[in-house]
């Protein structure tokens, strides 16, 4: 979400733009994917990785989220491609990240200028992705992102490069927001929750029945997070601090790093009386469940378990492992 002094509320923009189709549509009905090219060694085929992070991810000194997506990408040989679209000021967000990954010994890093749904179908961008080993998307407005890439070609790659190519997905701040089928569009950070303080609008659908959150800690947003689950206790809220990253390995776990943590919160055994009070009321909300994953917090499907930093996953966390990892979201 863009930094300016109204924090506490998303920037009013205009509406979706009707022709907006659902999230990876084409992908999804059955558009063939393209060929791609020989993979970058350092990773495989199938299944790839998500890089949910909170926004404000340390650019300058070890970056250590920035290092560990490269990492997933294959190393310093990867070819990223980064997507500023939810920016306005786009040119000069990719030159914060040209020079980050620079930093990082990545030589092969592309600056995708997507200003409209034409540029999102222009061949020379597809082909971009079509043989991306990671696809990065910055900060800014999710709505923009999304008025933009939605339904459109581009989107279909991208599902394509992460499903089926073994593609590393990125995303900061409203660039991770985006990532979920049901994505926040507009709310305030009140000091309680509060019935119809929230909307919710399409995403781009690579993560199952969660909404995502994030300058989660610093911006005080708990409260606007409950506020969701309560309207929607069909989903999982996530929120995600400053400099912090939910690593997803699909198909097998998850991981956080960086310099906070990452907040679920589950509602769907809450007791509420949403339905019965006016709009801008608190409701009550009994038997919410909270669950605090500090950096280091590192979880893997039955049968998924290696290594001595793997723990376990107990009970109450297992659906929402189930669903975040899952190879095929519907959300």
């Amino acid at each position: 979400m863009t930094d300016t002094a109204k924090e506490r509320a998303f920037p009013q923009e205009p509406p979706l733009q009707d022709q907006i189709d659902a999230p990876g549509a084409a992908f999804r009905q059955g558009a063939a994917p393209r060929q791609a090219p020989a993979r970058t060694a350092g990773r495989r085929a199938g299944p790839g990785h998500l890089v949910i992070i909170g926004g404000h991810e340390d650019r300058q000194h070890d970056k250590q989220i920035l290092a560990r997506f490269v990492e997933l990408c294959g190393g310093a040989d990867a070819k990223i491609v980064v997507i500023s679209a939810a920016s306005s000021v786009a040119g000069e967000m990719w030159k914060m990240y040209d020079a980050a990954f620079g930093d990082l010994g990545v030589s092969r890093h592309v600056h995708l200028e997507l200003a409209s749904r034409q540029d999102a179908n222009d061949e020379d961008h597809i082909r971009d992705v079509l043989d991306a080993d990671g696809i990065f998307m910055t900060g800014g407005d999710q709505k923009r992102l999304l008025a933009i890439i939605g339904g459109t070609a581009l989107d279909a790659e991208m599902h394509a490069a992460l499903k089926l190519r073994g593609a590393v997905i990125g995303g900061t701040s409203a660039g991770a927001s985006a990532m979920s089928g049901h994505m926040l569009t507009q709310g305030r950070a009140e000091l309680h929750p509060e019935k119809g303080s929230v909307h919710l609008g399409a995403g781009l659908g690579f993560l199952h029945k969660v909404v995502v959150d994030q300058h989660f800690s610093e911006r005080q947003r708990l409260s606007r997070l409950l506020s969701v689950v309560a309207q929607n206790p069909y989903l999982m809220g996530i929120g995600i601090d400053e400099d912090t990253a939910l690593v997803v390995e699909r198909g097998v776990g998850i991981e956080v790093l960086g310099q906070g943590a990452v907040t679920v919160v589950d509602g769907r055994r809450m007791i509420t009386n949403l339905a019965d009070i006016a709009n801008r009321e608190t409701p009550e909300l009994i038997d919410v469940r909270l669950h605090l994953l500090p950096s280091g917090s590192n979880y893997r499907l039955p049968g998924q378990e290696q290594g001595d930093d793997v723990r376990r996953v107990p009970p109450a966390l297992s659906e929402f492992l189930e669903n975040v990892t899952k190879r095929n979201p519907i959300s």
